[in-house]
């Protein structure tokens, strides 16, 4: 009965932490910027999911998707979280529920960000277009974008240091 009443008290607040906005931006295929009420700018980190970067295989092709599936377009958001470039991590829900999210890597432009996702649905809708060679994953190569900047991180420090002269790499 506690378990229950706390529900029910909890209810309102989970209600009215939904925000509708209008999309008018889209960065890549997991950001977005949308505008509030009073003409205010939010940009917008899509939760559980990691889109190639723009200048990776597939980035132009996440962002077209992106901005197919909601830009001008009404949406509600839940904010979950902060990222560590202080973006607002967001759910983003359009259409009749349907959650951008899982919409992205059903259709294989993007992968289930799972190091900050319990949602292992997310893992099987991946591993399903993944199959199916949609998307991305037609490019027996992909190379998930966490990797991506790891990578393009190591070279940058690694050509910092070829340009100093007496440092060891």
């Amino acid at each position: 009965m506690k378990i229950l009443l706390s529900a029910l008290l909890c209810f309102p607040f989970l209600l009215f932490s939904q925000t509708t906005a209008k999309v008018i931006g889209i960065s890549d295929g997991d950001t977005i910027t949308v505008l509030l009420d009073g003409n205010v700018q939010k940009k917008l980190r899509l939760a559980e999911v990691d889109c190639p970067e723009n200048r990776q295989p597939f980035g132009k092709n996440a962002k077209k998707f992106t901005s197919d599936q909601v830009f001008a377009r009404q949406i509600t958001f839940t904010e979950t979280t902060k990222d560590r470039y202080g973006r607002s991590v967001a759910k983003v829900y359009y259409g009749k529920g349907k959650y951008l999210s899982a919409e992205i890597i059903k259709a294989g432009y993007g992968w289930w960000y799972y190091s900050f996702s319990d949602d292992t649905d997310l893992g099987k809708m991946q591993e399903t277009a993944k199959n199916q060679k949609l998307g991305l994953w037609q490019d027996k190569k992909a190379i998930s974008p966490w990797d991506f900047r790891k990578l393009q991180r190591e070279n940058a420090k690694k050509n910092q240091l070829q340009k100093e002269p007496g440092k060891q790499l």
